[in-house]
């Protein structure tokens, strides 16, 4: 018999697939909003302590070369959902040049899948793919629940008036004195424990996509930063990463509680790299180069934690090359239930139970369209960087220079030539967006059709 390479993989990954009921795990990802990787202790934090995040770490893996889907938050959440990289995805920037656009009604989606695998399926937080009446809601895109901000200006307010409840508003009266009560946040980490606990008996997968430490920078009480000499948005920014670790704590002790601990596979991760104005005060970057909507490393390299009691060799760490394209896939690989086609990422199920063979990224892709047009590609060691599609090249070997200091594309032209090449295959032209020949740092060279970009997409800070 003639041994396809199609064959060979489905071999090599049969007994991840073919795990019964019993082995197959709860799913809670946990996702922080706009918190950079220098932020957690178990990544080098400098100026707090994440203890429980630690402790998932501790007991679990930690994966050190992961990246986000994208440096922003809507196309990189589009991304986890739907494990197409964003030259393929919907979503490639906050907002298009045909305004919001939402998920469509047939998009396939790790939540739809897993609850048509017969999990419970409940997110809570932001959700950012498609407000009300529209087809990319996330009741659905496959969800049982979602509890939290459909919008992604309304996630601003910590202080709002209402949340929302598949689509419907859940009104709060506010005290006016911004109480813990009053702190939106409040009320999503406990429907977060609600939903676990009402699913206790069968399989589920929880989406914890919690708001903290994304803007405002507010918070009811701050008593362990609030005299560092720090202006109030950082001290505030600070006990939001400390609010974050607290609550992963308490989703740890239900579980446990519960007598599912060892059933679940907990994962932790951020959106997209910190904010510019706490790279100097809190190194919120690691050392990187780049920020929040920045293709540079700061902007999309992010903590990626990974826990199931049993399942998981605790203590350990990977340096497997991963993004959020590798969530949808590593699930379907988990419960045991085909994935989509059309993915582009792989699952990681080898790499977290230390069986099966793991197949590798050759390359990682990434564009976005805010606050200009950007590509860049992960490459083995070598990160490539542009601004245009026939743009220029920037070339950095990241072993050597993990902070992208020194542009040696002029030394490897074989190198350029090999990135370019995927950049202009992973690139699927949009209708919504418009990628220029020639960019700059400046501002987008986007040609203005339909509507254009606003400078800096500011409808989702």
């Amino acid at each position: 018999m003639k041994l396809t390479l199609s064959l060979i993989t489905a071999l090599l990954l049969a007994p991840l697939a073919a795990l019964d009921a019993a082995d197959k795990p709860n799913i809670v990802f946990i996702l922080a909003d706009d918190a950079g990787i220098g932020d957690f202790s178990a990544y080098g934090c400098k100026y707090g302590v994440t203890p429980d995040i630690d402790r998932l770490a501790r007991e679990g893996m930690k994966f050190t070369l992961a990246y986000s889907g994208s440096a922003v938050c809507a196309p990189s959440r589009c991304v986890l959902m739907t494990g197409q990289h964003t030259g393929h995805g919907l979503r490639r920037a906050n907002q298009s040049r045909d305004g919001l656009l939402s998920l469509p009604s047939a998009q396939p989606t790790v939540a739809r899948m897993l609850h048509d695998a017969g999990y419970a399926t409940g997110g809570f937080g932001k959700w950012g793919l498609g407000n009300p009446d529209t087809t990319g809601v996330a009741e659905k895109q496959g969800f049982d629940v979602f509890f939290g901000y459909y919008d992604q200006k309304h996630a601003h307010d910590y202080y709002t008036d209402h949340l929302v409840r598949n689509s419907v508003d859940v009104p709060y009266q506010q005290s006016g004195k911004h109480t813990w009560e009053d702190y939106s946040h409040t009320r999503i980490a406990n429907e977060t424990l609600k939903f676990i606990e009402q699913n206790k008996d069968r399989p589920f997968f929880c989406y914890a996509a919690w708001t903290p430490p994304h803007g405002d920078f507010v918070i009811p009480e701050n008593p362990v930063f609030g005299q560092k000499p720090w202006t109030e948005e950082v001290r505030n920014y600070a006990a939001m990463i400390a609010l974050v670790d607290k609550d992963v704590g308490r989703l740890m002790q239900k579980l446990k509680d519960l007598g599912i601990d060892d059933k679940t596979l907990v994962i932790f991760s951020s959106d997209n790299g910190a904010n510019p104005e706490f790279i100097e005060s809190l190194g919120s970057t690691g050392g990187l180069r780049g920020y929040k909507r920045m293709l540079y490393e700061g902007g999309m390299r992010a903590p990626f934690i990974a826990r199931w009691p049993g399942k998981i060799q605790p203590g350990t760490t990977s340096d497997l090359l991963t993004s959020f394209v590798d969530f949808l896939p590593t699930a379907a690989d988990l419960c045991g239930v085909p994935a989509p086609r059309g993915l582009d990422g792989h699952s990681i199920a080898p790499t977290l139970l230390g069986k099966g063979q793991q197949v590798p990224h050759e390359s990682l892709y990434f564009e976005i369209y805010e606050p200009y047009f950007q590509q860049a590609v992960r490459m083995g060691d070598w990160k490539g960087y542009r601004l245009g599609t026939k743009a220029p090249l920037e070339l950095y070997h990241l072993k050597a220079d993990p902070a992208e200091h020194q542009n040696i594309a002029a030394a490897h032209p074989e190198i350029v030539q090999k990135i370019e090449a995927i950049m202009t295959a992973e690139h699927t032209p949009s209708p919504h967006y418009d990628a220029p020949e020639q960019g700059s740092a400046g501002g987008s060279k986007t040609k203005k059709k339909k509507a254009s970009l606003p400078e800096l997409l500011n409808e989702e800070q």
